[in-house]
């Protein structure tokens, strides 16, 4: 059976505190998303989005300054508050080009937890722009990713992964995590095939190909 459904791009934690090797608390990922030229990719596939009137959705990190909600439960949350990273206005949260939101997209942001669907208002920005088909793109297929795409298919959306518009920690745990795990829950695929699917579908999509 066909599914047909209007697709919508969720860039995940597309940060500089995050994948710019400036000033990146996480070196390895940083130099993952730059070695595979990540940025560049998301970059074109959000205009693919945008000249089909369709939805960018930026789903970033931004810890409220005293910390309410975070709580040491887990190693990256002890590692924010320990380092106080991700804080909102900082230039950890910034988004840097060419990824950095345009008019008419669309910011979820978080304050606590670690995916972008939990305390957020993601779902029903998805919902609310008549969207069934979640493109994922950006960090990290350890954590991040994994969990955004889990927990959309449990909100009864398809998932599309571009995989060469994402990146992991080390080119090992991308790999694993792709066919151990995001194989299971996403139709994976590259930038190109997303363009060229935009571009022939004009915003109704096929998400079982």
């Amino acid at each position: 059976m066909l599914i047909i459904g209007r697709p919508a791009l969720v860039i995940s934690e597309f940060q500089r505190g995050i994948v710019d090797p400036a000033v990146s608390r996480l070196p390895a990922l940083a130099e993952q998303a730059e070695s595979r030229g990540v940025g560049a990719r998301i970059g074109a596939l959000a205009e693919a989005f945008r000249a089909a009137g369709l939805p960018v959705v930026h789903a970033i990190i931004e810890h409220r300054p005293d910390l309410v909600g975070l709580r040491a439960n887990s190693a990256l949350s002890a590692m924010a508050i320990k380092r106080r990273t991700m804080i909102a206005g900082s230039v950890d949260v910034e988004v840097p080009e060419p990824v950095t939101p345009r008019e008419g997209d669309l910011v979820s942001s978080r304050a606590t937890g670690l995916t972008a669907f939990y305390g957020t208002d993601l779902d029903a920005m998805l919902r609310l722009t008549d969207t069934r088909v979640v493109v994922v793109a950006g960090v990290s297929t350890n954590v991040a990713i994994p969990g955004l795409a889990l927990e959309a298919v449990n909100r009864g959306y398809h998932v599309v992964l571009p995989e060469d518009a994402t990146a992991g920690a080390s080119a090992e745990t991308h790999r694993f995590m792709l066919d151990n795990f995001l194989a299971m829950v996403t139709r994976i695929t590259t930038v190109d095939d997303v363009v060229a699917e935009l571009k022939a579908g004009a915003g109704v999509w096929d998400a079982s190909a």
